[in-house]
């Protein structure tokens, strides 16, 4: 097992497989190439040259980051490769801080996987400071 953790955005495909992988299906290929096109840090995780793990940073760089697409192949979870994929997108995040120390970073976190995104320093909305956190679904 030799694991390379790369920033540079998967390709279409790539991303496509690894979605299929951990249950969250594939999408059409225009629909994830406007999406990763849009994505302001990418981090892609390789075993060798297959795509096993990947994170990114969507947002406006200065009051606002959303930790999304947080994935590793099932057959490599417990392996702390999505412990250290988050650890480089928090570095990410620390790079924009340096523009605005106040900026918000907000993710959305699997059923089930709260806690792994509570180690990071994540809470769970509501609370006593914030409002509850929402989603548009298509009705």
């Amino acid at each position: 097992m030799s694991i390379k953790y790369i920033e540079k955005t998967p390709s279409i495909d790539e991303f496509n497989m690894l979605t299929e992988a951990v249950g969250w299906g594939i999408r059409n290929k225009e629909i994830v190439e406007e999406a990763l096109k849009n994505t302001l840090f990418s981090l892609c995780v390789y075993d060798e040259d297959k795509l096993i793990g990947y994170g990114r940073i969507l947002g406006d760089k200065t009051i606002f980051l959303h930790i999304h697409s947080v994935m590793v192949r099932p057959e490599y979870q417990g392996k702390n490769i999505g412990t250290e994929i988050m650890k480089n997108l928090l570095k990410q995040v620390d790079k924009y801080r340096e523009i605005n120390p106040d900026i918000k970073t907000y993710l959305g976190a699997t059923t089930g996987k709260e806690g792994f995104y509570e180690k990071f320093g994540f809470v769970s909305r509501p609370n006593e400071d914030v409002g509850a956190g929402m989603i548009l679904y298509k009705k």
